[in-house]
């Protein structure tokens, strides 16, 4: 018994990772290679026509012949466009439409080589996998005005940080539109779009946006995160899976709110439309396909309609996020910038921070993120960080932590007597129990509390797996030495021959240096505590740190470098407990320290 509880909270532990590793991890690979494969039977498909109703109506039904994909800058190439140049991104606007079809991130690349291409958020038609925003006016004949094939005539060739552009355009139906367009120095857009009646005759004009996402992306998250449609809507938070849109193509999920936001969300990147926040909208996000058949997912809105009389006009204000899901960026567009600063009262973006996955345990996830990028930004590494944190974590638990190794501890010392009730007791497993639990009431020793150590490291565990997971500021953050990503697993792999070999190597045959650091410092650990008197569960025991090391070894290296760091810490702490309590490290007891006694 004295035993058996330490072992099940190990045994759950590696429950939880075996079961992640086999039932998330496996089928996640086999479902992405599925997918890859389905997205390549696609990819001579045209998925220039887009079919959705309502918004925008005028696109609805047009056909075109299946052409293969083209490369983005040669469409960027062919087509009139906005140049936009900003500290944190670069691309186009589609003059055609007024489409926000291209932009790139620059702060970003696809790997952490530094010629890998930078990150491509948007996407124009044409390309393989289309995705954009677009904004306008629904006229009363069912038209789009503003977005479609509406041509715009631009006051200045580039649009930056610093500089907002005018675009201008007329329609046949005598509607003068003027659409202003600023952009912030990180992913913020602000839409401004006037319509003007100078016609003979009265129109009912209804301002929407659009983000469209032509094929399904790969995601990676599973269980763990969400990636695809997401907004704030009638003061919820709204998380829809791409299957459950597809699985039900006929039946649209629609809202109304007032303000709010929506867009598609992966795991580091957020396209997201934002509404005034007064504005009363009906918002949808559903499936489609284009004409070629290829899928086709889209969030919309739809304002108030107006009524324009000859001469009248009217105005509405949106913004469109294209960008990198930086904690303290989303931060401040839910905060506002802060006082005194320009522009407080036009943010404060419902809830927007929500756009990061900080899951179930948020209360946990949250403020360790937080921390964490604190530490980093004094320290300049988030490994170093990461150490840190963890050690703010072992002051915080040194109380438990401290009674728990004082207990376990003394359980060691008690070995040798231990070992002589359940000889003296064997045939008896009543008087046995009754004799242990005796002498633990004696000693005044708790057998339970031995698990503590490690229960107190499961939540943060898994807070800090979410962590390494969901935040960009992890991604491609580098430690010392051959880490250079703390959120992918340790590259030095013992099946590589350490990098001398260069190949692919198989799921479940990851084994890096610091996994094998860890499992090392797992089994310092389990030799300080008492063993189980049983031969089986010692055996068990003894297989644990080389079942974690194997397990940890996929999981991102940062989280393997704090397992590992909390196991040298909790070795150095259980150490001098046992010092100062006269219990020999090698087992039995020595001689108690005169502060002891």
């Amino acid at each position: 018994m004295d035993q058996k509880n330490l072992i099940v909270a190990i045994a759950l532990s590696l429950a939880i990772l075996l079961g992640w590793q086999f039932m998330v991890e496996g089928p996640k690979q086999e479902a992405r290679k599925a997918e890859e494969q389905r997205q390549a039977e696609l990819a001579g498909r045209s998925p220039d026509s887009i079919g959705v109703p309502n918004v925008p109506a005028s696109e609805s039904g047009q056909a075109t012949a299946p052409a293969a994909p083209r490369e983005r800058d040669e469409i960027v190439r062919e087509s009139a466009r906005l140049e936009i140049d900003t500290p944190s991104i670069r691309g186009s606007i589609n003059l055609t439409g007024g489409r926000f079809d291209d932009v790139i991130l620059r702060n970003y690349r696809q790997t952490i080589e530094p010629d890998s291409p930078k990150i491509t958020l948007l996407s124009p038609r044409g390309t393989a996998n289309p995705y954009f925003a677009e904004f306008g006016w629904l006229t009363g004949n069912g038209s789009v005005t503003g977005g479609g094939q509406t041509a715009w005539t631009s006051d200045q060739d580039k649009l930056t940080n610093t500089s907002p552009v005018v675009l201008t355009s007329r329609t046949d139906d005598g509607l003068l539109l003027t659409r202003t367009i600023s952009v912030d120095e990180r992913y913020m857009f602000t839409i401004t779009d006037r319509v003007q009646n100078t016609g003979n005759t009265p129109v009912n004009v209804t301002p929407f946006g659009r983000v469209t996402r032509v094929n399904t992306p790969d995601t990676r998250g599973f269980f763990i995160l969400h990636e695809g449609p997401i907004g704030v809507l009638d003061e919820d938070l709204h998380e829809i899976d791409y299957d459950d849109l597809k699985d039900e193509p006929s039946k649209p999920q629609t809202f109304q709110s007032t303000g709010g936001w929506l867009g598609f969300t992966d795991t580091y990147w957020l396209t997201a439309l934002v509404p005034e926040s007064n504005e009363q909208v009906d918002a949808r996000f559903l499936y489609d396909t284009t004409s070629s058949g290829a899928d086709l997912y889209q969030t919309d809105f739809r304002g108030p309609a107006v009524s324009l009389a000859p001469g009248e006009s009217a105005e509405d204000m949106h913004r469109l996020f294209a960008g990198a899901k930086v904690f303290e960026v989303l931060k401040r567009y839910q905060e506002g910038p802060g006082e005194g600063q320009p522009g407080a009262e036009e943010l404060k973006i419902d809830r927007f921070e929500l756009a990061i996955d900080f899951g179930w345990f948020f209360f946990l996830t949250k403020p360790l993120l937080q921390v964490i990028i604190y530490s980093a930004d004094h320290l300049g590494n988030f490994g170093l960080a990461i150490l840190l944190v963890t050690v703010i974590i072992k002051l915080f638990f040194f109380p438990l932590a401290n009674k728990s190794y004082r207990s376990m501890s003394a359980m060691k010392a008690l070995q040798p007597k231990m070992t002589e009730l359940r000889e003296k007791y064997a045939d008896d497993k009543q008087k046995m129990q009754q004799e242990l639990m005796a002498m633990y009431k004696r000693e005044k020793v708790n057998p339970v509390s031995g698990c503590l150590p490690i229960a107190l490291q499961i939540p943060v565990f898994f807070a800090l797996y979410k962590v390494l997971f969901i935040s960009i500021e992890m991604r491609h953050a580098p430690f010392f030495g051959w880490v250079q990503d703390l959120s992918a697993p340790d590259p030095l792999n013992i099946f590589t021959l350490f990098g001398a070999v260069d190949w692919v190597v198989p799921f479940g045959l990851t084994l890096g240096v610091w996994p094998i650091l860890m499992g090392i410092t797992m089994f310092a650990q389990q030799k300080l505590n008492p063993a189980p008197a049983d031969p089986v569960q010692a055996k068990i025991f003894l297989l644990m740190p080389v079942m974690f090391t194997i397990f940890l070894a996929s999981f991102p290296v940062g989280l393997v470098i704090y397992w590992t760091w909390n196991n040298l810490l909790s070795i150095t702490q259980q150490y001098v407990i046992m010092r100062r309590m006269g219990v020999a490290v090698g087992g039995g007891k020595s001689e108690p320290s005169a502060k002891e006694e």
